[in-house]
This record gives structure tokens, sequence and C-alpha cells, in this order.
């Protein structure tokens, strides 16, 4: 049988520990910060967005949940971007994606101090980590190798395949990953002959946005899968290709009308050594990742080392 890697159970370690360093900093005087900027009024934007202040809250992080309707320019969002960099109490921006279409996205994240970059997506943050030097790394990768840590699944020396070359993920998931000295092949929507790659991967992680895109047969039996994909589906016909004889997934699909899959067909997990839910997996150690960043950030702020 196949190891599931529990998110839940490391984002809730994670939390604690955060949590911990939250009392300690508050023995000095500083409690860390987190402003997130919420723009139009995107229901699955709402509810993330949301979710991390309470959480913020949980944890004793003081958040401020800035709200502008969809109509902001990006010369609004650059002026509040610009008194949030300003404010002393806050330690970290989060500039909730997608932003509307008239928004240079580019240059809003830009703005922040990278000080700030809870993120991780400003390019110097992106230079350090490439340089392997500290800096704030984005949270979804930062929460794999969490993952792969804490469960005790080995990366040195081992074949990482990752699928999927964007900035907020592939990327620096390769780049994490190299840093744990695995050997690292990045695969995207270009790459010939996927199959026959993702088939020599010891940890697949799969991020490329298209449900179920990574099949039994692109997996190396006993591999690591690491889904980060969240694709939801509504049609019968993609709820059968996935879950059909799931009873429990049925009764989700019956209630919501709608379900989860990743981006790693269910079917491929059956051959897996190890593999992340969806949901219950990756990303939940996203917004677990995204606290320990407010509190690095704050303490790099103030070069605090311990």
């Amino acid at each position: 049988m196949p190891r599931i890697l529990d998110g839940a159970t490391i984002a809730a370690a994670i939390k604690q520990e955060v949590g911990e360093e939250v009392k300690l900093l508050a023995g000095r005087g500083v409690r860390p910060g987190l402003a997130a900027v919420l723009v139009g009024s995107v229901p699955a934007s709402q509810i993330y967005v949301r979710n991390k202040v309470k959480i913020c809250g949980e944890v004793g992080i003081y958040s401020d949940l800035i709200t502008r309707p969809e109509t902001a320019t990006t010369a609004e969002l650059l002026d509040l971007v610009a008194s949030l960099n300003a404010r002393d109490e806050i330690d970290g921006i989060l500039v909730q994606l997608p932003l509307p279409k008239q928004v240079d996205v580019k240059a809003v994240l830009d703005a922040i101090l990278p000080a700030k970059d809870v993120d991780g997506l400003h390019p110097l943050n992106a230079g350090l980590l490439q340089a392997g030097r500290p800096g704030l790394a984005p949270c979804t990768p930062a929460g794999i190798i969490e993952i792969l840590l804490r469960s005790g699944i080995a990366i040195a020396g081992q074949h990482a395949v990752v699928v999927g070359r964007s900035d907020l993920v592939g990327k620096p998931a390769a780049m994490l990953l190299l840093h744990q000295n695995a050997t690292v092949t990045i695969c995207h929507s270009k790459t010939q002959n996927l199959g026959e790659i993702t088939r020599q991967a010891d940890i697949l992680v799969a991020a490329i946005g298209r449900p179920g895109f990574i099949t039994a047969e692109m997996v190396k039996p006993g591999a690591t899968l690491i889904d980060v994909g969240i694709n939801r589906i509504d049609t019968r016909a993609e709820f059968d290709r996935f879950f059909a004889g799931n009873a429990k997934r049925e009764a989700t699909f019956a209630k919501r009308g709608s379900t989860l899959v990743g981006d790693i067909d269910p079917k491929a997990f059956e051959v897996a050594g190890a593999y992340t839910p969806v949901p219950g997996g990756v990303g939940l150690l996203t917004t677990a990742m995204l606290m320990s960043n407010t509190v690095r950030a704050a303490k790099m702020r103030r070069e605090i080392s311990a």
C-alpha cells in the first residue's frame, strides 16, 4: 500500500512551531505582522485570504486585511504597496492573485520590498534562492520540501522531476530540490517524450495545472508523488474518469456538484511508494509556510538570529 503524506499533520506541526516563535518574539517586544491585499470579489480569493487571516490569529501574528474594488488601477495598488512598505508593524505583504486584468501584476509584485515579500516572488528573492543565500522562498515549494523532510523521504541523490516551470512553483521547487542535493529535471508543455522522463523520477512533482495529467503509465513504481494541482471538476464525465466507484467522492460530488482532483490521476497513486492527496496535501502547507515566512521576515528585518 502506498503511504499517504498527510499535509494536515505536517501543517499543524509547522503552525505550532510558528506560534512558539511568535511567543518568543513577544518577549522581545516584537509581534510579526502580515498585510493581505484582496482586490475584487473572486470567491476563491476571498476564501483563501480570510483563511490566511484566520490562521494569523491562531498563531499570534498581527494581520491587516485590506480590500480594494475590482476597478482598482495599477497606480492605486502601487500607492497601497508603498504605504505598506513604510509601515514598521508590517513584516509581510501578500497581494492575493489573480489581480484584475487592467492591473500590471509584475509592477505591483516588484514594488513590494524584498524584505517583506513573503510570497518570495520579487526578483531579488528569486536571485537569492538561485544562489542558495538566505531569503524568502515561495510558500508552496518551501512546503514541498517540508513534506519530504518531515516524512523522512530521501532527497539527496534522488532523481526529482518537476513538471511545470512557473515562477511561483515549478522553478523554485526545482531549485530547492537541487539545494537538497537531488538531481533535478524540469519538464513543461513543450517537453518531448514526457512519460519517458517522468518514469525515471524517484520524486515526481506535478505542478502543471491540468487535471489528472500525470497517469499511472508515467510513474515509476515506488516513486514519491507530490501533487501541487488543485482542479475543480463539475461534470459527470470528468468525475467518472477519475473517481468511478469511489463512494466517498461520490457523496461529495452529489452534495456539492463538484470535487477536487490534482494534476496526478488518482489511479497513479496505486503504483506510488508515497503521495500527497488532493485535498489534504500540499495546499495546506502553503498557508503554514506563509506564517513561517512572516516570522522569518520579522526576524530578518530586525536582525534577530534566534
